[in-house]
């Protein structure tokens, strides 16, 4: 069987109950954009299934996605998109969610490690406590450019247990002179749709096309340990407290100036050549910064800079 049979198949079993569609039907559409466009498999599996997702009238929760079952899982073990799968986790951190139609968003830690999890407002869901344990049934996975979390929609069933985890420590903590801020630093801004945080490029997201987006801080940044080079990202919460900038502030400094990128400028200014000690889990190939610490970097900091800088 091919990939793409495989894949109309499981999309023509979700909505079995509420569209008379047929596999071959469903392959047809997946071939003329894999074939025609050159759309990757991914995504055209995701847009038919929003198109069918249409025409029945329904939201993604209303359906079970297809390809391997759920059962419990460790969350290190999750490496595939839109999987449903059960968790028994612990609340290891609750973060602001940032956008209206988040409900709560943090992280989940269970003996392999942690991951990231979000609950939407529409999914109207009792509230969990932060270093409470929870048996988790129903939870979709998501994936994001090689990066997994787990979304809580209306059929997760939430469980307190009267238990605790030892949660896994898959931390990395890596030093090193801050030699390059990348594109896609200082005042950016996210897709607004319910169900997506992706960065907007000139205007557009992705997945939702043109939209108004809202404004966010980050930094994606170049540690040089003199030996090696480590991708990381700082949020907009340890961004304000690495560059003294807040949200408000560059938002102020892009007005005055007419132009977003004075921002990461001002910033690149602030913090390029200084030695940082950074600390958070890993995602893909980026370091996530929970903490960090400025260090009296060593005589090499100098030089990793220029390094880079010639790179």
């Amino acid at each position: 069987m091919t990939d793409l049979r495989q894949h109309a198949e499981e999309i023509a079993e979700q909505f079995s109950d509420h569209l008379d569609v047929t596999p071959d039907e469903v392959e047809e559409r997946l071939e003329n954009l894999v074939e025609e466009y050159r759309v990757p498999v991914d995504e055209a599996r995701r847009s038919v299934v929003n198109s069918y997702l249409d025409d029945a009238g329904l939201e993604r929760d209303a359906i079970r996605a297809g390809g391997s079952g759920g059962g419990l899982v460790e969350v290190a073990t999750i490496d595939e998109d839109e999987a449903w799968v059960d968790l028994k986790a612990k609340v290891v951190d609750l973060w602001d969610p940032g956008h209206e139609s988040i409900a709560q968003v943090g992280l989940l830690g269970d003996e392999s490690g942690t991951i990231k999890f979000v609950a939407f407002q529409t999914s109207e869901l009792p509230k969990l406590e932060e270093g409470a344990v929870y048996s988790l049934k129903n939870v979709v996975t998501d994936e994001y450019q090689g990066n997994y979390s787990v979304k809580l929609n209306r059929t997760t069933d939430i469980a307190e247990l009267d238990e605790d985890i030892e949660v896994g420590d898959d931390s990395t903590e890596v030093e090193g002179a801050l030699v390059d801020i990348q594109s896609g630093s200082g005042l950016i801004k996210r897709c607004p749709e319910e169900d997506c945080t992706r960065v907007l490029q000139n205007g557009r997201c992705s997945e939702h096309g043109s939209v108004e987006g809202e404004f966010d801080l980050r930094i994606k940044g170049v540690l040089d340990d003199g030996g090696e080079v480590h991708e990381v990202i700082f949020d907009k919460e340890t961004t304000e407290e690495l560059t003294g900038v807040t949200l408000e502030d560059a938002k102020q400094q892009a007005m005055d100036a007419l132009d977003t990128t004075v921002v990461a400028d001002e910033m690149r200014a602030s913090v390029l050549g200084r030695y940082y000690r950074v600390a958070g889990p890993t995602l893909g190939r980026y370091v996530l910064v929970n903490e960090f610490e400025l260090l009296d970097g060593p005589a090499d900091a100098e030089s990793a800079l220029i390094k880079a800088r010639s790179i």
